[in-house]
């Protein structure tokens, strides 16, 4: 395996348990990928805001089988949204009918389009369609401008207007009012995906960034970054595309290059009060430097983290924007004043301590012509399977969905069978 995040550590968990040898290949020092984590308050904390909806059942019975369950609570925490200088309740199906900015006729409108969604099962009907060209025609053009168009804005920036409408249906239909935590933080689910693969047999390398695959024959010949080297009878990768095909020297015209993907950057902020009163705010203010503002401690108590009240600060944005070139100190102090309007009240001595994380390939772009471009889990070579997010749709990213798909590989790939038949 190559990635020791949710796919790959899945895949590995269900590979052992079918009796194969299984070395993992990670090239930090971390465990989770996307779901990494600090420490505040001497609890692990995932460095990118994390949680779970109740249709995520892959993470739930994961975590199930894992011996966790009890860890996995629900919550209904509050949402709000910053609009027109001001924050507003929008986290229950009330709140968002009664926004003060929408009309009568706005509010039929909103609540059919969206129920229209929730209902229809299969949104790969909408690969072709523009998301805000959907929205202007159906949910109203104010509507869509109040609500669904910051919002892609502030996701995908220059490209807002591409953006198929089958990913905006898949955030809209499968997610829950109620969210879903790990108290104590996802990291015991990659710990304890660890301690299943090496209690097995398995091995779990950090320190290998891969930096070429080949398979000159039978065998998939492995070389890493620190000069080591391995073999292996198959291979599943986990890492991002681009990653996979420089590592592959796979063609810069091939289709594995042709799939773009955004950044992320992400404070957490360590304060003695609270920042907002809610859980999630979404900025629909295209103004703003950051995509939305994450109070942790507004779903999770603060007992949990030493009394610290947690917040995150995210966005998505290219790997040459200056969100994310800029020192973390500097860029901290440019958001600063973006903070306090939010909170008239906010001052920078609120903060004890901050983090600062950014990951080079974190959201998919994905407009009408991703789902054409997306490569199959076999590759060119016959030892070799792809499996990483852009290969996850409608949906295009979320812990429950690469563990489904690292089940899915590996069910495909015969090696939950290959025991059976021994």
């Amino acid at each position: 395996m190559v990635g020791a995040g949710a796919t790959g550590l899945t895949a590995a968990f269900d590979a052992v348990k079918a009796g194969h040898d299984v070395t993992v290949l990670e090239a930090s020092a971390e465990l989770g990928g996307l779901a990494a984590s600090i420490e505040v308050g001497g609890t692990p904390l995932e460095r990118f805001y994390h949680h779970s909806f109740r249709t995520d059942r892959a993470m739930i019975e994961l975590v199930e089988e894992l011996g966790l369950g009890h860890r996995l609570r629900f919550h209904r925490p509050r949402t709000g949204v910053y609009a027109d200088g001001r924050l507003y309740d929008f986290g229950t199906p009330r709140e968002m009918l009664m926004f003060p900015k929408f009309s009568l006729l706005d509010r039929v409108r909103f609540g059919a389009s969206s129920a229209v969604l929730k209902a229809i099962r299969d949104g790969q009907r909408f690969t072709s369609v523009r998301a805000l060209d959907w929205m202007r025609r159906w949910a109203g053009p104010r509507v869509t401008g109040m609500i669904w168009e910051p919002l892609l804005v502030g996701k995908f920036g220059a490209s807002a207007e591409r953006i198929s409408m089958a990913w905006l249906w898949a955030r809209i239909h499968y997610r829950t009012f109620e969210l879903g935590y790990v108290h104590g933080g996802y990291e015991q689910v990659y710990r304890a995906l660890l301690h299943a693969v090496t209690e097995r047999g398995g091995k779990v390398e950090f320190g290998k960034p891969v930096s070429t695959i080949r398979q000159p024959g039978a065998a998939v010949e492995i070389g890493a970054g620190d000069g080591s080297s391995y073999a292996f009878d198959h291979l599943i990768v986990t890492v991002p595309q681009p990653v996979f095909a420089e590592a592959a020297g796979v063609p810069t015209d091939h289709v594995l290059w042709r799939n773009q993907y955004l950044g992320a950057t992400c404070f957490v902020l360590e304060c003695d009060r609270s920042v907002i009163p809610y859980y999630w705010l979404n900025i629909n203010d295209p103004a703003f430097p950051f995509l939305a503002v994450v109070e942790h401690t507004n779903m999770v108590d603060r007992s949990e983290y030493g009394g610290r009240h947690v917040v995150y600060v995210g966005n998505y944005v290219s790997r040459d924007d200056w969100r994310f070139t800029t020192d973390p100190a500097e860029l901290l102090e440019r958001y600063l004043p973006w903070l306090r309007r939010l909170n008239p009240d906010f001052d920078r001595s609120w903060i004890n301590n901050w983090h600062f994380s950014r990951a080079g390939f974190a959201q998919p772009i994905v407009t009408p012509e991703y789902r054409a471009l997306i490569p199959g889990h076999r590759t060119s070579m016959p030892g070799v399977t792809l499996a990483t997010m852009s290969q996850i749709y409608p949906q295009d990213r979320g812990q429950s969905y690469a563990i489904q798909m690292a089940h899915d590989v590996v069910d495909r790939l015969g090696l939950n069978r290959d025991l059976e038949r021994t």
